[in-house]
């Protein structure tokens, strides 16, 4: 190549690699285009983040790369709220919450924020009204529906609103039997009945859960009253423990996999429920094969080395209110010095992990709220989902001449007491939900814990007045029983509210209603035979007065849409279908236990009370033993149309039965029934004559039918074999009942079972 020719030719080289170059572009810059449109796969931060790995392989893979300061970080929480000078709530904590537990930020782990309780967001501390969340009616109103959708629904809702507050653990769940009706928190349990409760609480903690948030299920185990619930030890034989409260326990932990158990303040069989190794290692863990974590009541755990070792997993707010931080300086200490191993350290780490990524807790993280107010129009949907439940929980016990529903030509209406021009009670205590629209009524005591005492405005006067517009309804405080009384004598009808508070740390002495009611009651019924008495209680009272009235009505603590609730059902705009999930006594003197154990002790001495005196012959079954009559019986509600049973089947194969029957409507009108099928073997043996062995809420339009099945659990027809270490069903003849209550039974049926052996639990096959 010579000078002359050389820049003609790179010019030349130059135009053809810029053509080329613009070529190649044009044809590539399409499909680089529709590269750029696809989400390109990229690995997890980190390898326990694949959501397509188990819970338990994403638990390995993180608690290998926890240092030991991590795995106690996990175990050890915080209180949400101010008790100065004493405490000041933890920086992270969401403001008058119940508790905080620390996350793993270089490990991708959140926070746990922990909020109160089985009837919606609580608000805790002396911050009040901070949060206006709707509220469910109570547990036992809840379990009054014997209806698991329903249960469901609301346990979903008050999930949701959970989350929407920021809170990814909730502390719901209460599955205790009622073995004290003067049990000042049986309003937020599921009866007396370990099928009946442990199916509806398990419904209810399988909607929380559904938001992707932590439920817990408590107390574990056999909390029964409140009166020296920090000392008291529950005395009770294994077999009776695993045939009534154990038992309600294993149904519900099976039905939900709720993800924590949160131990009780009481002793067991003198040992503290939170270093409990029978209840936690044996049973618990053991057993039933539970794969959560135990956390401990605020102010349960007492020790560090042999809470951890007896299965107690997490502590709670330990700081506050144990007698110090157990699970934080002394058990490192017990770790260094072997009493605690690692592989115990690993294991509590593990459970609460598991926890996290089992709920969807990590993969789905909450949200911090900007601040505390929800949406008017999501609060006014949410009223509408606990108006249903409270509707359906309400119980017609008493209705002499179909007083009930209320006649539609009525010109006057006294509505005396109760509070029910404005408003309707709720349980006091941790579980409290703050309402929107503030309180109805002011100035109540105690203002303070386990305060204060709030009735939500739902007004059952003004909703009554509304569907009475032409009619003349007043209102008469009742705190006057002889003006009271004349109020009544002008009237056509007569509708006395009688309520009754109960708390967390409180028990009432008796059974009576607080306050003279039973004076007002008797006094307006003498002035008018057309007195219906609406209750709102958190479970059982006596009734001196019930011979005079026309009608009762058990509405419970009916929640944030009360008031509308019990219209609707006073005046038939929906039948009533509430059975009672209690037995009602007549007298304390009935009672296991006539005086409250623990009273007069003082402050701080240890006590015990005696459950072996009816073991597992618990509610109904105490009082078949004994064949005392009770006010009313377990299962027990009244309808505004009526059913018929016919046709009962049962037939065995192998350890299950099923039973079958057609349930009626027989009446006018559209309703719900609620037939209950109980089982008792012919030759006896149990703890009582006979157990509920299934039940089917049906809705029914006048003259419809239906065909019902249910399956018996194997264990409620077996006896627990200590010896063997499993339940064992005797061979022979067993009756199988068809009624409407423990006590209104009418058809039965037989079957022949064969002697067999069933494991402890379905998981131990």
């Amino acid at each position: 190549m010579t000078q002359t020719t050389w820049p003609a030719t790179w010019r030349g080289l130059q135009l053809a690699l810029l053509i080329s170059a613009l070529t190649s572009a044009l044809t590539v810059a399409p499909a680089l285009a529709e590269v750029a449109k696809k989400p390109v796969a990229t690995k997890p931060a980190h390898p326990w983040m694949n959501t397509k790995l188990s819970a338990d392989a994403r638990t390995d893979l993180v608690l290998k790369a926890m240092t030991n300061d991590e795995k106690f970080t996990v175990i050890f929480g915080y209180f949400g709220s101010d008790m100065k000078p004493k405490y000041t709530r933890h920086k992270d904590s969401l403001e008058a919450s119940a508790g905080y537990v620390a996350g793993v930020p270089r490990l991708g782990i959140p926070g746990q924020w922990q909020t109160d309780a089985g009837v919606g967001v609580a608000t805790q501390g002396s911050h009040q009204d901070l949060r206006a969340r709707t509220a469910l009616p109570s547990g036992m109103a809840t379990t009054a529906t014997w209806n698991p959708e329903l249960a469901f629904k609301g346990g979903a809702m008050i999930g949701k609103e959970a989350r929407d507050s920021g809170f990814n653990v909730q502390l719901a769940g209460g599955v205790n039997l009622m073995r004290e009706p003067r049990n000042g928190r049986n309003f937020e349990y599921g009866g007396e009945d370990p099928l009946l409760a442990g199916t509806m609480v398990a419904a209810q903690i399988k909607g929380i859960q559904s938001n992707h948030i932590i439920s817990t299920i408590k107390h574990y185990a056999l909390n029964g009253q409140e009166t020296g619930r920090f000392v008291v030890s529950s005395n009770i034989g294994d077999a009776a423990a695993r045939t009534s409260d154990l038992l309600a326990f294993q149904f519900a932990i099976e039905q939900s996999d709720p993800h924590s158990v949160m131990c009780a303040y009481n002793r067991v069989n003198s040992e503290w429920a939170c270093e409990n190794d029978w209840l936690l290692n044996t049973v618990l863990k053991k057993d039933w094969g539970y794969k959560g974590y135990v956390m401990s009541d605020w102010g349960a755990d007492h020790s560090s080395a042999k809470a951890a070792n007896a299965g107690l997993d997490q502590e709670s707010a330990g700081e506050a209110f144990d007698q110090q931080a157990w699970f934080g300086a002394p058990l490192k200490a017990d770790l260094a010095s072997g009493k605690v191993s690692q592989a115990r350290l690993d294991d509590m780490a593990r459970r609460v992990l598991r926890a996290m990524f089992a709920s969807g807790v990590i993969d789905h993280p909450v949200t911090r709220p900007k601040g505390h107010d929800l949406p008017a129009a999501t609060l006014a949907a949410h009223a509408k989902i606990t108006q249903a439940d409270a509707e359906e929980g309400i119980v017609l016990l008493k209705n002499d001449g179909d007083l009930l529903p209320l006649a539609k030509t009525a010109k006057t209406i006294a509505v005396i007491g109760g509070h029910a021009d404005v408003g309707v009670l709720s349980g006091g205590g941790s579980s409290q939900v703050y309402p929107a629209g503030g309180r109805a009524v002011k100035g109540l005591e105690p203002a303070t814990w386990p305060g204060p005492v709030i009735y939500y405005p739902s007004s059952p006067l003004k909703a009554l007045q509304a569907r009475y517009p032409n009619a003349k309804v007043v209102y008469d405080d009742g705190a006057d029983p002889a003006r009271a009384a004349k109020l009544a004598a002008q009237s056509e009808l007569a509708l006395v509210f009688a309520d009754q508070w109960t708390t967390e740390s409180w028990d009432v002495q008796d059974l009576n209603l607080p306050k003279n009611q039973d004076a007002t009651i008797d006094a307006v019924a003498s002035a008018n035979k057309k007195t219906v008495v609406v209750l709102i209680t958190g479970g059982p009272v006596v009734m001196p007065w019930l011979d005079k009235v026309g009608a009762v009505v058990e509405a419970w603590f009916p929640g944030t849409a009360g008031g509308e609730a019990i219209a609707r059902v006073l005046t038939g705009e929906v039948d009533a279908t509430g059975r009672l999930p209690v037995s009602f006594p007549k007298s304390v003197a009935d009672l296991p236990r006539p005086k409250l154990d623990g009273v007069g002790k003082a402050e701080g001495e240890l006590f015990d009370t005696d459950y072996d005196i009816e073991g597992a012959a618990v509610g109904y079954k105490w009082y078949d033993v004994k064949q005392i009559e009770p006010l009313f019986p377990f299962g027990h509600g009244l309808s505004y149309t009526k059913f018929a049973y016919s046709g009962l089947t049962a037939a065995a194969a192998g350890d299950k039965v099923t039973v079958s029957f057609d349930v009626k409507n027989v009446g006018a009108r559209a309703g719900k029934d609620v037939p209950q099928v109980y089982v008792g073997p012919k030759a006896g043996g149990w703890e009582a004559p006979r157990r509920l062995a299934g039940f089917k809420k049906v809705s029914l339009a006048a003259g419809a039918s239906q065909r019902v099945t249910v399956t018996v659990d194997p264990r409620l027809l077996a006896t627990w074999d200590g010896k063997a270490h499993g339940w064992a069903i005797a061979a022979g003849q067993y009756d199988i009942a068809l009624g409407s209550s423990s006590r209104a039974l009418s058809s039965t049926a037989q079957v022949t079972l064969a002697a067999r052996s069933l494991p402890v639990s379905p998981a131990a096959k």
